[in-house]
């Protein structure tokens, strides 16, 4: 069986971003293997204008879809699994990953996501990883149980994508995303080897 494909979604598109050195941070970390492929997707590189299609994604294929759209779909398309890194924006989610979740309809359907939330302050980005579980079912998304939660990670994670050894919590988060990619893995092979079947 072919490898099972992973997308990794940096849901911030801002220019040196903590997100940004988190995910410099997983790409070093977690490698292609035997079993997995990950595939690095950024929003930035996707500059999707807001939703304003006449169809439902979930009822309907979006037409005159522009090349930037049509990409992003097919990106999304290709992945049996997901995780996507979130920062917290006033109790919620990017304004830039909430839009690019609503151009998608039938690309993720019972697939499995794991959420990473992260913030500069103590609460991890728990309300952000909160507020877009809704979402991820109404897509029908399998989403996993237990979202990662960064907290204070500003102070963990450098420029280049580094984990600083000494600083608090490093040993806890380094062992928390190597939990994180295991489960997802996981999920990701048991379904992808099992698809869901509607006859």
């Amino acid at each position: 069986m072919a490898k099972a494909q992973i997308g990794i979604i940096l849901g911030s598109a801002r220019l040196g971003s903590l997100g940004e050195h988190i995910f410099k941070y997983l790409q070093t970390t977690f490698v292609n293997n035997d079993e997995y492929e990950y595939n690095w997707i950024r929003l930035a590189d996707y500059p999707l204008d807001f939703y304003e299609h006449s169809e439902t994604p979930l009822s309907q294929p979006i037409t005159d879809l522009t090349n930037v759209e049509s990409a992003w779909l097919t990106q999304i398309k290709a992945q049996d699994g997901y995780v996507i890194l979130t920062p917290e924006y006033d109790h919620s989610i990017t304004g830039a990953l909430k839009n690019a979740l609503d151009y998608i309809g039938p690309e993720v359907d019972h697939k499995p996501v794991q959420l990473i939330a992260y913030s500069s302050y103590s609460d991890g980005g728990m309300l952000a990883a909160q507020s877009v579980v809704q979402v991820l079912q109404m897509l029908k998304m399998i989403v996993l149980p237990t979202p990662t939660l960064l907290w204070n990670a500003n102070d963990n994670f450098d420029a280049t994508g580094k984990l600083i050894a000494d600083a608090p919590n490093s040993t806890y988060f380094a062992q928390r995303l190597a939990e994180t990619f295991s489960e997802i893995g996981f999920y990701t092979a048991l379904l992808k080897a099992h698809p869901r079947h509607l006859d």
